[in-house]
């Protein structure tokens, strides 16, 4: 065997053996899509206050709803798009119709090797109407794959 073909031989090996340890047979068992956690709050106490029912759609889509009379939610999950940079709701609280439009800026992130890239947002600004929301406020305008509340809707 000459000089050159051991020099290859052992790149070639040594090649091999890192791209094997690369690899991870782990699955990924982490929250990959980041969305909007919002919880919902008494106008006049400003305490928690589920409410007795919850619809929630995007606008333009009734028929793909994403919470359909739920009852006695606490929370609600927003989905945002990294193609877009604006997405407006429905939300039926009560029976009673409000729309939710957020502006939002999006970037990726590496959550981990087994579970690669998801996207993040900056929220920018959010507007509803006040049929019986109330007002917006939220607590962290970063939305990540954390199940930590970013919006208080006071109702």
């Amino acid at each position: 065997m000459t000089r050159l073909h051991q020099v290859f031989v052992l790149t070639m090996t040594a090649g091999f053996s890192i791209f094997l340890n690369s690899c991870s047979l782990k699955s990924c068992f982490d929250v990959t899509e980041s969305q909007v956690n919002a919880g919902f709050y008494s106008k006049e106490t400003g305490k928690a206050l589920s409410p007795d029912s919850l619809t929630l759609w995007g606008m333009n889509m009734d028929t793909n709803k994403i919470y359909n009379k739920v009852i006695s939610p606490k929370k609600a999950q927003f989905p945002l798009y990294a193609a877009d940079t604006s997405v407006k709701f429905i939300i039926r609280i009560n029976g009673t119709d409000d729309t939710i439009e957020f502006r939002y800026r999006s970037y990726l992130h590496l959550i981990s090797k087994e579970c690669g890239y998801t996207y993040y947002y900056n929220i920018d600004t959010a507007f509803h109407s006040f049929n019986i929301i109330d007002s917006l406020s939220f607590s962290n305008k970063t939305i990540t794959t954390l199940s930590e509340e970013n919006l208080r809707i006071y109702y």
